[in-house]
């Protein structure tokens, strides 16, 4: 305990607010200016919501390797491997396998259909009111929940990063954040998003890959010596049970079961990542940015165990535990170890990056579903102009990016974990399914649609609410003082993701209207050839 203080201590005396900032406010500045050049040919709904669909493969793969690197990617993957070992570990390889799903059953077949938006593809050949308006609900839901994790990630970690712990500090940062992230959306639509993030995905696997490259070279570029540090360092009550699985999930396998299927399957329904296969011209380009985007997200993946176990070896999991912000402080204490207050503030500036890029991400995505299939298609019944359409989006951006500013202060100091969870929870049960049916089952139908997409989003919900991650223990959310917890998982995608398959297909059969087989084989057409898909102009 003595030791982690002292280190804690140390990294304190390290930080130097003052650098941390300036490097901060470059990164901001220099990705303002380059935002304000690409909203420059931003005339079209179209150039507002897919960029003009002027981005090539390679691009749009490092975009949504960009889109997809998160905080909690970065930070708490770090974490998580240099705490648990193994188990850590067990989620880099759920985030990565999800994009064979995405790569193989959705990218290139949604590319081909689609314009805009998720609600796009499934409205195609059902009745569109219904469908529009329970795929924007569960896209602002997911976008939603997101948002607020990654807000309140921000906060969090202003303590470690800045210097900042007190309450009003950690709120002033997320609205600062916020205000940003607004602004990116605002000015350049999504081909100023687009390119912030293509400076962060390059600005994080550079950071993350150096710190990988620095940690080998202590070890004489042995991995196992640096495993072998992680299993001897004093702080290391586990031994080398952190080489093996079982650490973390040893107790309840199935909650691991039900986690691993929200990961891997949530990814291939998550509205931002579908919205980035919008940005390129062709099906070809779509598939081969999904491509790279595999490439540099398996490539940090791998980073990630070696900076996890780093971090156990040369920081240690009892000062990485004890550290403000817990697990998430892996890397930046890491950093901190390495190269001194330097290091430390250029990842400091890259985990604020990594949130704002996201964060903008998500704002765009929301914004786009709420004003294309809400206000236009069912409001407006399609005859709303591109400039009111953009303009909405714009309202749309301001009222999201405040509600996630005043939602992100809100959770400060919670276990924002379930958060997340429930984004991938609740993609898997109500999008996935509908997304597969509409373009594999020919004889699915709106009724089938509504009851999988609403019902897969109320079974995540409800689940979640009622799990031990809200209540009834120490670490929940509610702490232990309240308990209704009533199902034993803490992530819900064992039961909800089958019930929102099952729901699309018992509402299918049952339904006596059925849907038109002549739009239904003209959309298999479309998705597999691209044969008629929409241009790449003004809608």
């Amino acid at each position: 305990m003595n030791h982690a203080t002292m280190f804690t201590a140390q990294v304190s005396g390290d930080q130097n607010p003052v650098l941390n900032i300036s490097i901060f406010l470059a990164f901001v500045a220099v990705t303002m200016v380059i935002v304000i050049r690409a909203s420059r040919n931003n005339r079209t709904a179209a150039d507002f919501y897919a960029g003009g669909r002027s981005f090539t493969g390679r691009q749009n793969g490092i975009a949504i390797a960009g889109d997809y690197l998160s905080a909690a990617s970065f930070l708490g993957i770090c974490g998580a491997i240099a705490i648990y070992g193994y188990d850590g570990f067990l989620y880099s390889i759920g985030f990565l396998v999800a994009w064979l799903v995405a790569l193989l059953l959705v990218a290139e077949l949604m590319r081909n259909t689609a314009k805009f938006t998720m609600a796009d593809v499934l409205s195609f050949r059902l009745r569109q009111r219904p469908v529009r308006m329970a795929a924007a609900l569960t896209t602002l839901a997911v976008s939603f929940f997101y948002l607020l994790a990654q807000m309140a990630g921000a906060g969090g970690l202003v303590s470690l990063l800045l210097g900042v712990d007190d309450k009003l500090g950690q709120s002033l940062v997320v609205a600062v954040v916020g205000v940003v992230m607004i602004l990116y959306v605002l000015i350049g639509g999504m081909k100023g998003t687009t390119w912030v993030q293509i400076i962060k995905a390059v600005l994080l696997i550079a950071g993350a890959g150096a710190m990988t490259v620095w940690v080998l070279a202590l070890k004489g570029f042995n991995f196992a010596a640096v495993l072998e540090a992680a299993v001897n360092h004093p702080e290391n009550v586990n031994g080398d049970a952190i080489l093996a699985p079982g650490l973390q999930y040893g107790g309840n396998p199935l909650d691991f079961v039900s986690l691993a299927l929200a990961l891997v399957l949530g990814t291939a329904g998550l509205p931002h990542v579908l919205m980035r296969f919008y940005t390129v011209p062709t099906a070809k380009e779509a598939r081969r940015s999904v491509v790279w985007a595999i490439w540099l997200i398996g490539i940090f993946y791998l980073f990630t165990l070696v900076l996890g176990y780093g971090a156990a070896a040369l920081v240690g999991p009892e000062t990485i535990m004890n550290a403000p912000g817990g697990q998430n402080s892996a890397a930046p204490l890491l950093a901190a170890e390495l190269g001194g207050p330097l290091l430390l503030g250029f990842i400091s500036a890259v985990a604020f990056a990594t949130i704002l890029a996201v964060v903008a991400g998500l704002t765009i995505t929301a914004s786009a579903s709420f004003a294309h299939d809400i206000y236009n298609s069912v409001i407006k019944k399609g005859k709303a102009t591109a400039k009111q359409e953009v303009r909405v989006a714009k309202i749309t951006t301001l009222v999201i990016g405040a509600a996630a500013i005043l939602g992100g202060i809100g959770v400060q100091g919670q276990n924002v974990a379930f958060l997340v969870a429930l984004a991938f929870a609740v993609a898997a049960s109500a999008n996935l399914p509908t997304i597969l049916y509409s373009l594999f089952w020919s004889n699915f139908t709106t009724r089938g649609a509504v009851w999988s997409m609403v019902g897969g989003l109320l079974a995540a919900v409800l689940l979640i609410a009622f799990s031990p991650v809200v209540s009834g223990n120490e670490t929940a959310m509610l702490g232990a003082g309240v308990d209704f917890a009533i199902f034993p998982l803490k992530n819900p995608g064992i039961v909800s993701i089958p019930l929102g398959f099952f729901l699309g297909w018992i509402g299918s059969v049952t339904d006596p209207n059925r849907e038109s087989k002549k739009l239904a084989a003209e959309m298999e057409v479309r998705a597999l050839t691209g044969y008629g898909a929409e241009p790449p102009v003004n809608h």
